[in-house]
C-alpha cells in the first residue's frame, strides 16, 4: 500500500471524514487514518492504495454488510476493523463514508438505545404519560428511517422529507416490545399515498422488493396512485424480510 501526495492526501481524507459525521480523529495506525464519531458507534479507517483506489475499514460488521458501495478489500486491516471496502473515486468515497455513518446511527439497535436514554426519566403511570413516551419513540423511529433511506421514499425516490411517512411494517401496537418498535428494519419510508395504501393493506412488499397490489384496487385507482406499472422497494435488507411476512399475512392477506 502506497500513499499519494502525503500532505494533500492527509488533508483530503481528514476533511472528508469530518464532513461525513466522523468528528473525532484517533491515533493513526500505520498508513491508516482513524476516526470516530460523537453521534454513532462506528469507527472508520481511511487510506489509499496507488493513486486511484481509496480504502475504508470499518469496526462494525453489520454496517459493512449493509453497504452497497464499493467492493470488498483484502488489504491488511488495522486493529479493531472487521471489514474493508474499496472505491475508485472521491465521490464514491464520500458516498461510502456517509452511508456507513447513516447505517451506524440506526443499526442494529441504536434507535432503541436512543429511545431508552430519552425516556428513562419519563413517567408512564397514566395513559397520557404513556402517549408522550410513544410519541418520543415514533419521532426517533421516523428520524432513523430518514437516515436509513437517505431522505427518499423507498419506492418512488421522492426527496421531500416533510412529505414522507415512517410506515411500520408491523404496527407499533402489535410489536412484542420496544426492540421491535424501534427496529429500523421494521419500517419503510414512504410517500403519503403509499403509506396509506400500505397501512390499509392495499399494497404489500414481496421478499424481492416488488410492490404487490391488492385486487381491491381497480385499474383507474392503480393509474392514479402510480401502481399500474411494476414498483420496487430499493435497498431492501434481510432485516426487512423478517417483518414483511407479518404484513403480508396479517394486513394484506386479511384485507385482500
Amino acid at each position: 500500500m502506497t500513499w499519494g501526495p502525503s500532505a494533500a492526501t492527509l488533508t483530503l481524507l481528514e476533511k472528508l471524514a469530518v464532513d461525513n459525521g466522523f468528528d473525532r480523529e484517533l491515533p493513526r495506525e500505520g498508513e491508516w487514518l482513524a476516526f470516530a464519531s460523537t453521534r454513532c458507534p462506528l469507527r472508520i479507517w481511511l487510506s489509499t492504495s496507488g493513486e486511484e483506489l481509496f480504502l475504508v475499514a470499518l469496526s462494525q460488521g453489520n454496517v459493512a454488510m449493509a453497504l452497497d458501495t464499493g467492493t470488498a478489500a483484502t488489504s491488511s486491516l488495522p486493529a479493531g476493523a472487521v471489514a474493508a471496502r474499496a472505491v475508485t473515486s472521491l465521490s464514491a468515497l464520500h458516498r461510502l463514508v456517509r452511508r456507513a455513518f447513516q447505517l451506524s446511527k440506526t443499526l442494529p439497535h441504536e434507535l432503541l438505545h436512543t429511545f431508552e436514554k430519552q425516556t428513562a426519566t419519563l413517567p408512564r403511570s397514566t395513559e397520557a404519560e404513556r402517549v408522550v413516551v410513544q410519541r418520543v419513540g415514533q419521532d426517533i423511529f421516523r428520524a432513523g428511517l430518514l437516515e436509513y433511506w437517505e431522505g427518499r421514499c423507498a419506492v418512488t425516490g421522492l426527496v421531500v422529507p416533510e412529505l414522507l411517512r415512517a410506515s411500520h411494517i408491523k404496527p407499533w401496537a402489535d410489536c412484542a416490545g420496544d426492540a421491535e418498535r424501534l427496529d429500523v428494519f421494521n419500517g419503510l419510508l414512504l410517500a403519503p399515498h403509499l403509506d396509506a395504501a400500505f397501512d390499509c393493506g392495499f399494497i404489500t412488499v414481496a421478499d424481492d422488493g416488488a410492490v404487490v397490489v391488492s385486487d381491491r384496487l381497480g385499474e383507474t385507482a392503480r393509474h392514479i396512485l402510480g401502481l399500474a406499472s411494476p414498483q420496487f422497494v430499493t435497498a431492501l435488507a434481510p432485516g426487512h424480510r423478517a417483518y414483511l411476512p407479518w404484513h403480508r399475512e396479517r394486513v394484506f392477506g386479511r384485507r385482500g
